[in-house]
């Protein structure tokens, strides 16, 4: 009896909830960061990708609980092998220099989600406030992982400045953008009705 009961403590404490709804929601935005990693823009002599933008958008708007699990779905069926990297998928993925962006995007959707519902008022410039936080742990994430594993593990050394001058400071104005897009898009989707509001319990 009592290990029935700690069973269903258990699963209460792990299972989401998701509503028919949120798990559409969730598929969509599943398709969507998907659909931007294949979405190519060239500037100059680099290629930008809409990727970041809808990992925002899916904080925002889907909130912690759900913005995160969307991005984590993502992450989770490129590394079993279905191919929506940029470089297609599977376990190895794990050991790309850039992996440490796609564990900075599940972060970042939950940090966007949960800042952005604490807000008493959501504008374009506090939603683009949140954003910029959002986008630093992306690159902390990113930047330090990047480091990590091109140094350690596949032996392709690389000194702390050229990263964050490479994957860093050469994104910073196409990131900032794309930060600044989300958040008008955020504001207008709300007002559409396109916005999960959660207890304030699933924000912890």
């Amino acid at each position: 009896m009592l290990g029935t009961v700690n069973n269903n403590k258990v699963k209460e404490a792990f299972l989401l909830h998701f509503s028919l709804r949120e798990m559409i929601l969730c598929a969509l935005f599943v398709a969507l960061v998907t659909a931007g990693t294949f979405i190519r823009i060239p500037v100059g002599t680099d290629v930008y990708t809409l990727q970041f933008l809808f990992t925002l958008l899916a904080g925002l708007l889907l909130g912690p609980r759900l913005g995160a699990a969307a991005v984590a779905t993502y992450v989770l069926l490129g590394l079993i092998g279905v191919p929506v990297f940029a470089s297609g998928g599977g376990p190895g993925y794990i050991l790309q220099p850039t992996f440490g962006y796609l564990i900075g995007f599940i972060l970042q959707a939950w940090y966007c989600g949960a800042a952005s519902r604490k807000l008493e008022k959501r504008t374009f410039g506090r939603l683009l406030a949140v954003n910029g936080v959002g986008m630093a742990i992306v690159y902390v994430i990113g930047i330090s992982y990047f480091y990590f594993v091109s140094n350690y593990v596949i032996d392709a050394p690389i000194a702390v400045w050229p990263v964050i001058f490479y994957c860093g400071i050469l994104q910073v104005v196409p990131d900032f953008l794309l930060c600044v897009a989300a958040a008008g898009l955020a504001v207008r989707l709300e007002h559409a009705g396109v916005w999960v509001e959660e207890h304030k319990e699933a924000l912890i």
